[in-house]
């Protein structure tokens, strides 16, 4: 009888694996680098269409819809062995349906321990656990080499989508990237939801010291960056890669020095 191994994700849900996996579908975008920075090549066999990094698996691997409509049957057509994905990220009814079918593991990421743990847990399940070790070690040393000294915290708001304006909460990785690099969220306690709306008049009312203008998934501009400067005097607005605070994976291994050349305060 084969053996196998059970294995509990971010979610509390528990999977069983009878070996390392040959045909994995990622359908979470950083979840899917992540997979390519462990040496996956061969044994991932299905992405999304929004799984834009690595340029080459974009263009070379089987497409299984976008994050939030998955397209079931050529998952099914695919035949894999473990799915990766992500609560927020994905359609819980579609990730149920699969779950009857595939081993299907989940990450939950709202700290950036809650990354570490992720990118450790994928290494085990994937056969390559010294890998993934190797790569957390080198985000915790670039995070402390690239940490910002001062005290004080700047207030910071930062944008996701332009109309409406929404923002971020406490209950989001964003908002632990910021408070990572020395900013202060001040919207993280709006308990509206993880994305609240905002106006432009909360925004002059609340005074943020440093607006942060996201690439994704609102692709903000310089039109927006200038329009935002001339309505919020004393505050300072840039432009920024909305990967490099909301993409938890080996692209946290860049993420700390981008922010700190960003120069911020």
């Amino acid at each position: 009888m084969e053996s196998k191994i059970s294995y509990r994700d971010q979610c509390g849900e528990t999977i069983e694996l009878s070996g390392v996996p040959s045909r994995i579908i990622s359908v979470v975008p950083s979840q899917t680098e992540l997979l390519f920075s462990l040496g996956l090549d061969k044994e991932v066999v299905g992405i999304t269409k929004f799984c834009i990094h690595p340029l080459s698996w974009f263009k070379s691997k089987e497409i299984v819809g976008g994050t939030k409509v998955l397209n079931l049957k050529k998952i099914a057509e695919l035949n894999p062995d473990l799915i990766i994905a992500n609560k927020e990220e994905n359609d819980k009814e579609q990730i149920l349906e699969l779950r009857q079918k595939y081993p299907v593991w989940t990450s939950d990421i709202i700290s950036i321990d809650d990354s570490f743990d992720m990118i450790r847990k994928v290494g085990e399940l994937v056969g390559r656990k010294s890998e993934a070790t190797a790569l957390t070690d080198k985000i915790q040393s670039n995070f402390q080499l690239h940490k910002r000294e001062e005290n004080r915290k700047v207030k910071t708001a930062y944008l996701i989508w332009q109309n409406p304006l929404m923002t971020v909460n406490n209950e989001t990785f964003i908002h632990a990237m910021l408070s990572e690099f020395g900013m202060e969220n001040i919207y993280g306690d709006n308990t509206t939801s993880r994305y609240p709306e905002i106006s432009l008049e909360q925004l002059q009312n609340d005074k943020p010291e440093l607006l942060i203008l996201s690439s994704e998934p609102f692709p903000f501009a310089e039109k927006h960056r200038s329009y935002f400067t001339e309505n919020l005097p004393g505050c300072k607005v840039i432009l920024a890669d909305g990967e490099m605070f909301s993409w938890y994976g080996s692209r946290m291994v860049e993420a700390a020095a981008y922010i700190k050349n960003l120069k911020l305060y």
